[in-house]
């Protein structure tokens, strides 16, 4: 039995943050009814690299799901979502605030129909405050978050880190927002409420010591591109072969171990650099001697060396590196599902890991409205008026 069997969500949400959402109480056991718009479905489904017409993105994200087709613009598509709310334990959404109570589902209304549902909004800025009614993607959360600032180097453009994180980060507060909330309802006795998060807040919540650093210092970190300011050292360094090492050798006993390690006995008994502080003060000298020592040898041999040291170091990985890595292997976290076009494709295992009700891949993602009769007919549509709404454009 998995942890969430039992619990239906009904999924709104369209690309990532929500459905990242919904993915993640889908791979626990939850059954996520998604409903996407007909014709078109969920854009997500023509995003990246497509095969055979879909992407593969959408295998990745959408396994365990079953898809709905319904248009939410018309009332009787209103009226059939109502319908699936009214005995579901989560609705998921992330449209733009004022959009569901627009169609007549938000929250005041849902939550009339059915005290117990868990409602979790998703949108840029929240459902609240002067920017509320904005468009926010992940890119504009994460540079609103002050997260897209650092990551840059010193004196150049912010750059993005290559994936969707304002998106993915708001999906995982948004899985853990639905646990707190079940949790609350069911263990104590309490009753359905809505979690409003905002992409941006989500990242912000990574923000670590950036705001009390300026409330009491009046510091700005500022970009400092493979470094990690006032952690010393941990950077990334070149190598002999052209490659890249990243090596943190951050801790006190570390430290005199990596100093050692690269022939630096004296900045391993210097009493100046025992702990941190004193390091963080001499970061440009620490990093001068370890890149110093590094270019001498190829990534492969100073791997080994760290290794032998317990020193933390690992090559930066491609996608390619990661495919063929024993590590991930062993760890299950490369599993083959099962395709919507047949056969099995590689995607991310399922995290976290839990020791007796472990999250499992039931079924592929779904082909579009591939479930919307039999959800319907579960619902309590008779067959008939399952295919005047069909003739009439509302399902498909």
């Amino acid at each position: 039995m998995q942890v969430l069997e039992g619990i239906k969500v009904v999924e709104l949400g369209q690309l990532i943050a929500g459905p990242f959402a919904a993915k993640t109480l889908a791979d626990f056991g939850a059954r996520v009814i998604k409903v996407e718009p007909p014709k078109t479905g969920d854009a997500l489904r023509k995003w990246r690299k497509l095969r055979d017409g879909t992407s593969v993105w959408w295998d990745a994200q959408s396994r365990n799901k079953e898809s709905v087709c319904i248009d939410l613009r018309v009332p009787e598509g209103q009226a059939l979502v109502r319908e699936l709310v009214r005995d579901a334990d989560v609705l998921i959404e992330n449209f733009r605030p004022g959009s569901m109570e627009a169609w007549g589902l938000g929250w005041e209304t849902l939550h009339a129909l059915n005290p117990r549902l868990v409602m979790l909004s998703l949108s840029g800025f929240g459902q609240t405050g002067p920017r509320a009614s904005e468009p926010g993607f992940a890119a504009v959360a994460e540079a609103f978050s002050g997260l897209r600032y650092l990551n840059a180097e010193p004196g150049r453009t912010p750059v993005r880190s290559g994936v969707s994180l304002g998106d993915t980060v708001a999906g995982v507060h948004g899985a853990l927002g639905v646990m707190l909330a079940l949790y609350a309802r069911d263990a104590r006795g309490g009753q359905g409420q809505r979690i409003d998060l905002a992409l941006y807040e989500a990242m912000f919540n990574l923000s670590e010591s950036l705001l009390p650093e300026y409330d009491v210092f009046g510091e700005v970190r500022r970009p400092a591109g493979g470094a990690l300011p006032g952690i010393t050292p941990s950077n990334a360094y070149a190598c002999a072969d052209g490659q890249a090492v990243l090596i943190a050798g951050n801790g006190d006993s570390i430290f005199k171990r990596l100093m050692l390690m690269i022939g630096r006995k004296d900045l391993a008994d210097d009493p100046a650099l025992a702990a941190n502080d004193g390091r963080s003060a001499r970061a440009a000298e620490l990093d001068a001697a370890i890149g110093a020592w590094t270019v001498q040898l190829t990534l492969d041999d100073v791997l080994a060396r760290m290794r032998d040291a317990g020193v933390p170091a690992s090559r930066v990985y491609t996608i390619a590196e990661i495919a063929a890595d024993e590590h991930y292997a062993a760890r299950g976290n490369i599993e083959r599902i099962p395709a919507m076009s047949g056969g099995t494709i590689a995607a991310p295992g399922i995290v976290p890991k839990l020791s007796d009700t472990p999250g499992a891949v039931r079924h592929a993602a779904p082909t579009l409205g591939q479930h919307t009769d039999d959800v319907l007919a579960q619902a309590g549509l008779s067959p008939e008026r399952i295919a005047a709404l069909r003739q009439d454009g509302v399902i498909e």
